[in-house]
């Protein structure tokens, strides 16, 4: 009698443990899928606002790109403000950063000067390394607004 107890129990814990398996399967699965698209749809700010640390942030984003397989897979944003955008003046940047910076411009880096930067420092656009786009609201709100939409925030 014992036996059969045991038996009736366990045929009636079987499907539930089979039926549990498959959905943690599948719910494994949809994680997985979820992490592949999140992967394909990184975004990330880059902050930089210290003029000692523009190589080693352009470093950064290069194998940032190099890391995530290539600029199709990650979407980055540099927002430049304080002393950090004198590196980027035509009229003074350094061969190195001036091909660095249209390199990555040409991977998809959106390049931000700040506005209130680039009063306090008399530069116009045309001043600065084509590819600029200027943070009219100023830099610190371009990088809440780019955090808002779901860029990680990273200031090396």
């Amino acid at each position: 009698m014992e036996r059969r107890g045991l038996l009736k129990l366990a045929c009636a814990i079987m499907p539930i443990t089979a039926l549990d398996a498959r959905a943690v399967e599948a719910h494994a699965e949809e994680l997985r899928a979820q992490a592949a698209v999140a992967r394909d749809q990184a975004k990330v700010v880059y902050h930089l606002s210290d003029l000692d640390k523009v190589d080693f942030v352009l470093g950064n984003i290069r194998n940032h790109y190099n890391g995530m397989g290539g600029p199709d897979k990650v979407t980055i944003a540099l927002v430049v403000h304080g002393p950090a955008l004198k590196a980027f003046h035509t009229a003074t940047a350094t061969p190195d950063v001036t091909q660095r910076a249209a390199e990555m411009q040409k991977s998809g880096l959106a390049l931000h000067a700040c506005i209130n930067t680039m009063r306090a420092q008399e530069v116009t656009l045309k001043d600065l390394l084509p590819g600029f786009i200027i943070a009219d609201k100023g830099g610190v709100v371009r990088l809440a607004e780019l955090q808002a939409q779901g860029y990680v925030y990273l200031r090396p």
